[in-house]
């Protein structure tokens, strides 16, 4: 297979195969040079044929508490009150500028994840409100 740009899954699909043959080649060498090649032309059609979107601000903030192994408590510096970090982790308050300066100060979150707009709000637990009745308007009889 001679290396060039791919542009489409067939063409992905070969260089995959054909990375497969070659894949413990010695670097240095001409497998080697063409292994190296390859897999950045995978690497550059993989990015933009199947991008992945930064993950949600909450995700990435309860991602980063679980590799650091804090609890919500721990967030009280970044976020504020233990209801405020309640609210935030529920979604049911989203992140202020100051909230997501310290996050990404304190935390080390990446700043582009953590200005990102947080998904819809989840809904509101608890029993639905009865429909009110409405009355007929005067005079429409």
């Amino acid at each position: 297979m001679k290396p060039k740009v791919i542009k489409t899954e067939a063409e992905h699909k070969a260089a995959l195969a054909r990375i497969d043959c070659i894949f413990d080649a010695r670097p240095g060498t001409p497998k080697g040079d063409e292994l190296e090649l390859l897999l950045l032309l995978v690497e550059t059609f993989e990015e933009s044929a199947y991008p992945i979107d930064p993950p949600d601000p909450i995700a990435a903030v309860r991602f980063r508490m679980e590799q650091q192994g804090l609890g919500p408590k721990d967030l009280v510096p970044y976020i504020g009150s233990k209801s405020k970090v309640s609210e935030v982790l529920s979604g049911r308050r989203p992140l202020s500028l100051s909230m997501i300066r310290r996050l990404v100060a304190g935390l080390h979150l990446p700043a582009e994840v953590a200005i990102r707009a947080t998904k819809s709000p989840r809904a509101r637990r608890g029993k639905p409100k009865p429909a009110r009745r409405r009355l007929p308007a005067a005079g429409s009889r």
